[in-house]
């Protein structure tokens, strides 16, 4: 299925309502603004809609890995120049559910006209189903509502990092289901007959498949947790009550306000985030009002564990 956008719309809003700190780089030309301790930062003065240079591209790199979910304003993109902008950082994924912009079939359409998109007012990582999670996305504000629809993220590194010595020591012999399934049921995406037919395919193409539970990063070496409600399913080796509390134990110390910040969007806002070490929720509360954003989401690699 093919979407095309309709005319997009503005929204006054004042500045950001966190509290903002400078992070001074005497070798970096990027102006940054870190938004917390544990992930954020808004990198200023760039537009993403150009060609970037290479050497821009690397220090976007550095930024993400380090501040885990960076933001830009005031961007006036297409969705071929996101998805231009998107490609610098690896081949490009194809959602198989959400529909796409026409003619740019990387760049999905998250509107809450058309789609019941439920899945997403929940803490996840985005398609843990697949043997390859992505390595992150890249998200623009294309419709908002008069208010709400903001989208909060938390540091999985940071929520590992605060773990006592002996939890850490357990989870990392451990490993987790993750099923489409789960955030994608039949009974919300298979409401007639193309659907569900559509909806058999994906799932036969899409088993469920079994990740470590403490995740290294590829880049960096740094640990986070790797489980998350909207994916995962149940801890490999245990008996359904000991799987269930355990991850009822996880998705809840990840929420701690300490790991996470709170983004409030204007139109022409883009975040991209890497999706290894991040976890997200796009707060629901805007409803009869519409909301419409458009992603495209990076390709990574087979999750490694302290265990492989």
């Amino acid at each position: 299925m093919t979407y095309a956008l309709p005319q997009l719309n503005s929204r006054q809003s004042s500045a950001i309502p966190l509290l903002s700190q400078p992070l001074l780089h005497e070798k970096e030309p990027l102006e940054i603004t870190r938004l917390s301790p544990a992930l954020g930062a808004i990198v200023h003065d760039i537009d993403l809609s150009q060609s970037l240079p290479d050497k821009t591209i690397t220090e976007l790199k550095d930024i993400l890995y380090r501040d885990k979910v960076i933001f830009f304003r005031n961007q006036n993109i297409s969705p071929i120049e996101q998805r231009n902008f998107a490609r610098k950082f690896g081949e490009l994924h194809i959602h198989p559910v959400f529909p796409t912009v026409e003619n740019v079939p990387e760049v999905i359409v998250l509107d809450t006209l058309h789609n019941d998109l439920k899945d997403n007012a929940l803490w996840h990582a985005d398609v843990t189903f697949s043997e390859t999670p992505p390595l992150g996305a890249v998200l623009a504000a294309k419709h908002l509502p008069p208010s709400g629809g903001d989208t909060l993220w938390t540091s999985t590194a940071a929520a590992y990092k605060a773990l006592s010595p002996e939890m850490k020591a357990h989870l990392e012999n451990l490993t987790a289901l993750h099923d489409f399934t789960r955030s994608f049921p039949l009974s919300r995406f298979g409401r007639d007959n193309t659907e569900k037919q559509k909806w058999l395919n994906v799932r036969s193409e899409n088993p469920p498949v079994e990740h470590p539970v403490i995740r290294i990063h590829p880049d960096t070496g740094e640990r986070s947790i790797f489980v998350n409600e909207g994916f995962t399913t149940e801890i490999c080796g245990l008996e359904p009550e000991e799987s269930n509390a355990l991850l009822q134990f996880i998705f809840q110390h990840i929420k701690k306000p300490e790991f996470s910040i709170r983004w409030t969007w204007q139109s022409g806002d883009i975040a991209f985030w890497d999706n290894r070490s991040t976890q997200h929720y796009a707060v629901d509360d805007y409803r009869p009002h519409r909301r419409i954003m458009q992603r495209v989401t990076i390709m990574g690699d087979k999750p490694v564990g302290p265990r492989n």
